[in-house]
């Protein structure tokens, strides 16, 4: 009963201040840029729904007929989360940043990443928000952390979503686009995982609707990096035979975090189907690579034969993660054939390369001639 007083109480005060700041927004009198600023505090008021579509495309519409706003728009973002002390108000604003990223063109989200390289857009939460036992300020610390990472993200053309490179950065040849693959793209996807996983803990999924809508934009984030993921571990694992030894010393390294993401993964996408109240994401089947097929890499390094090695190389590369699983299997049973053949050698055995055959075989001449059917039906026309 008192808990439910003091929520509308809050709820109250916040209106009050929400209003009293529109109306500071108004007496401003500056063309359009007022009109963003009321639209950032509409769209994050103090109540707990999550933001209105309908604020994000007014911001975007206002931005667009002012192309010299971004900077106005950013600090604007900035300021009602370091200001606030209301949790909601603050996640409001993260979660506003993270639609407009979605939301908004080639150009805009250009623009809004450059702003927070310079300083203009902050995403850490106010001085009254120190971490603590609370899992929804909890959550609004990695909702943070897990925004900062994902402004080094871009979407592409094709509605993917890829690290941002350096520029003049172009990868001509096959061998030097999968290598960027492998060690650029690779690590980047893991590191984009680790905050979608320190960000969607699957043992304590915040029930808060703010919360859920957040991950809800975090998961559909997550599938689209988890495809360029497997096509990262799919392509190390082809070309690992090709890698000189320090490399193939760091390519076990990311093969060992991915293994376990894969499993960490796996387990929260379990838990968010039966957990989050919204219906409509479609999750990725997800591999779990084992940390056999791994030991197995890790034994090829000394122990894999040159004429293994060479075999392997012909293999053809694939673009999913289930085929490097079978080249990893494959890879052990060699390695096993191999161990069964050096036991055979100290034993004394010998065999030839066409039979598994122990004894000696004897080539022996017969005086009788034998008449095959095809040769009878040549004498009898």
């Amino acid at each position: 009963m008192a808990a439910a007083a003091h929520a509308k109480l809050r709820l109250a005060i916040g209106f009050v201040k929400d209003h009293a700041s529109v109306g500071k927004a108004i007496l401003n009198k500056r063309s359009g840029l007022s009109e963003i600023e009321i639209a950032i505090i509409r769209a994050t008021g103090h109540d707990n729904s999550p933001v209105d579509d309908k604020y994000m495309h007014e911001i975007l519409f206002l931005v667009s007929n002012l192309p010299d706003s971004i900077l106005f728009l950013a600090e604007r973002i900035s300021r009602r989360l370091n200001t606030t002390r209301d949790h909601h108000v603050a996640l409001k604003a993260l979660l506003l940043t993270h639609r407009l990223l979605r939301g908004g063109n080639h150009g805009f989200e250009c623009q809004l990443r450059s702003a927070h390289f310079s300083g203009h857009l902050q995403m850490s939460p106010g001085q009254w928000f120190t971490r603590s036992s609370d899992p929804l300020v909890c959550f609004l610390h990695k909702y943070a952390a897990y925004l900062n990472e994902r402004m080094g993200w871009i979407i592409n053309p094709g509605g993917k979503l890829e690290p941002v490179t350096a520029p003049g950065c172009d990868f001509g040849c096959y061998r030097e686009r999968s290598l960027e693959l492998v060690f650029h793209r690779l690590p980047k996807c893991q590191l984009f995982i680790d905050k979608v996983l320190e960000c969607s803990p699957y043992d304590d999924l915040p029930s808060d609707r703010l919360a859920q809508a957040a991950m809800c934009n975090t998961l559909k984030e997550s599938f689209l990096v988890y495809t360029a993921f497997c096509e990262g571990v799919a392509a190390l694992v082809n070309m690992f035979f090709d890698l000189t030894l320090p490399a193939r010393v760091i390519a076990c390294d990311i093969l060992k975090k991915a293994s376990q993401q894969s499993l960490k993964l796996q387990e929260l996408y379990g838990k968010c189907k039966r957990s989050i109240r919204i219906r409509n994401l479609e999750y990725p089947s997800v591999e779990v690579m084992t940390l056999d097929h791994v030991k197995a890499l890790e034994e090829c390094l000394s122990n894999i034969p040159t004429g293994v090695c060479n075999s392997l190389k012909s293999t053809s590369i694939s673009k999913h993660l289930h085929s490097g699983m079978d080249k990893l299997d494959e890879v052990r049973v060699k390695m096993e054939w191999k161990e069964r053949e050096d036991a055979r050698l100290k034993t004394g055995l010998s065999y030839s390369s066409a039979s598994f055959v122990s004894w000696t075989m004897e080539t022996k001449i017969s005086n009788v001639w034998v008449v095959f059917e095809d040769e009878d039906a040549m004498d009898s026309s």
